[in-house]
């Protein structure tokens, strides 16, 4: 199984080893397929796409965390006296008090809250029977909207919204790691390909070579005449530019699967690496249809599982737009308790209108507090709070426009689901054909090695000549040269099958560990 974060490689695709001056890595492509989810760039950048739509949910959740508000004030006022029945001189005033408050939204969309408000009043006014005086009130809150923004759903919206978001960026993270799994598969045959064509041109090199060396003998014993050598050589030198464009050929495919694969992370010097593919391509027959194609694709692609998820966040957009048309009609409920506290001024003949104090009945601030808290004066209140506004332009707008994304979503899923009909049978073709050809090339090889043989046979008994000679090696070549392409194909076209349906992460046992 490939596994990102592993903490350790399988030999074969660890360091390089050197032979001469050159370095060369031995790389399976479960090796490859390694590398890729460990280091490719890309890959690693789409990877904390679905980590930060994680962090949208838990931000969108935070709505509904309690929140703790505190408010202390500290008041001292002095005015004129207009009066000496108000006092002497000058009206002093000190008043402390605080509001503790503990709020929380719900989830069907409402509000509760629990506050308690005390102060302490001080005041030289006169005639006053209380002074200082201690004051509590402990009051709950409770709001629910009946009509708009009514029930779980809505309530829970931002986070409705975020987990959508969650699930469709996994989705997309999904579809790249297929794409990723695809690319380093036909990087990875590419040049396993252009390295045994690069072996098939050099062998049919070295076999224009044997035959120039042949004519080169025939020639100095004068069973062969001189024209003879210049057709010869001339095809030495064709085979020769032939392997030229090979060599660039394996160039080009070894850079496109390091870039892949990201090798300059891992290894210093990457560029003068060459890598030595150990998998061979494969020519065992796949079984599967048309219909169980489709059913897997419905059921594991992830540009579907992204549309789908789309096409459900559009929906409860309409839905939340459409609930948004409905009168604000918001139900209240509030209980409170008030407590009070102070000290009892006793005035001469009990009467406050001497203003003659002649004792005092201390209180404590506690008192009030404990008659809040034991809801000693129990209130309350319930109540209905309609809001009609004067014009919805808007919010029409904002119901056409949700309207019109959500047909758009269903369009899409559709489009996306007809052209899936026609990728999957493209690929199970692909695949068919594909194999029939690795048949029918193996079988070409192997007529083009006979025909060979039986010229060869010929040519020794002087029943051939050189141009018929050279002919079938470069039959031979081209035989092989197209079977090794079919090969190739034919596993290319299973990867492509894989990608079509969804299913490369199961095949490859693609295992992916999620960053912290």
């Amino acid at each position: 199984m490939a596994r990102a974060g592993d903490a350790q490689e399988k030999s074969s695709g660890g360091l390089p080893s050197t032979t001469g001056d050159l370095k060369q890595l031995e790389l399976s492509l479960e090796d490859c397929l390694l590398k890729a989810l460990r280091n490719n760039l890309n890959l690693k950048a789409e990877m904390l796409t679905p980590q930060i739509a994680d962090k949208n949910v838990t931000l969108a959740s935070e709505k509904f965390v309690p929140s703790i508000n505190f408010n202390y004030n500290n008041q001292n006022t002095k005015t004129a006296s207009y009066s000496f029945l108000e006092a002497s001189d000058v009206v002093v005033t000190k008043q402390n008090d605080y509001t503790i408050q503990l709020s929380e939204n719900i989830p069907t969309g409402g509000s509760f809250s629990a506050s308690l408000y005390s102060y302490v009043n001080d005041s030289n006014r006169s005639f006053q029977t209380i002074n200082p005086r201690f004051g509590s009130t402990f009051r709950l809150n409770f709001s629910q909207p009946l009509l708009r923004d009514f029930g779980l759903k809505y309530g829970r919206r931002d986070i409705i919204i975020a987990s959508y978001g969650q699930e469709i960026s996994e989705e997309n993270f999904q579809k790249i790691l297929e794409d990723t799994i695809y690319n380093v598969e036909l990087a990875y045959w590419n040049l396993v390909y252009a390295r045994e064509n690069l072996k098939v041109r050099q062998q049919s090199l070295q076999l224009a070579q044997e035959l120039l060396e042949k004519n080169k003998v025939e020639i100095e014993a004068g069973t062969l005449p001189p024209i003879e050598l210049l057709t010869a050589e001339s095809e030495v030198s064709t085979r020769q530019a032939d392997i030229l464009e090979s060599q660039a050929l394996v160039k080009n495919y070894e850079d496109q699967l390091k870039a892949i694969i990201n090798l300059p992370a891992e290894i210093e010097g990457a560029k003068q690496v060459q890598i030595i593919p150990t998998a061979s391509p494969t020519v065992e027959k796949r079984e599967i249809t048309y219909e169980e194609a489709l059913s897997i694709a419905l059921d594991k692609r992830p540009d579907l599982g992204a549309i789908r998820s789309e096409l459900k966040n559009r929906e409860f957009n309409f839905g939340y737009a459409k609930n948004q048309l409905l009168p604000n009609l918001q139900f209240t409920l509030g209980y409170w308790s008030p407590g009070i506290s102070g000290d009892q001024l006793i005035y001469q003949d009990n009467n406050p209108l001497t203003g003659v104090v002649i004792g005092k009945l201390p209180g404590k601030k506690s008192d009030a507090m404990k008659d809040a808290f034991n809801f000693k004066y129990k209130n309350w209140s319930i109540g209905l709070v309609l809001t009609l506004p004067l014009s919805n332009v808007i919010t029409r707008a904002n119901y056409a426009q949700a309207k019109l994304s959500l047909e758009q979503s269903r369009l899409k899923l559709k489009n996306q689901q007809l052209q899936l009909d026609l990728e999957i049978g493209n690929a199970v073709r692909a695949v068919e054909t594909n194999y029939q050809r690795a048949l029918a090339y193996r079988t070409a090889r192997e007529l083009a090695e006979q025909k060979l043989s039986a010229e060869e046979e010929k040519f020794k008994v002087g029943l051939s000549t050189n141009y018929l000679v050279l002919q079938y090696q470069r039959d031979l070549a081209n035989a092989q040269t197209m079977e090794l392409k079919a090969l190739i194909d034919y596993n290319v076209s299973l990867a492509s099958l894989d990608r079509v349906m969804g299913s490369g992460r199961d095949r490859q046992q693609v295992s992916v560990l999620k960053m912290d």
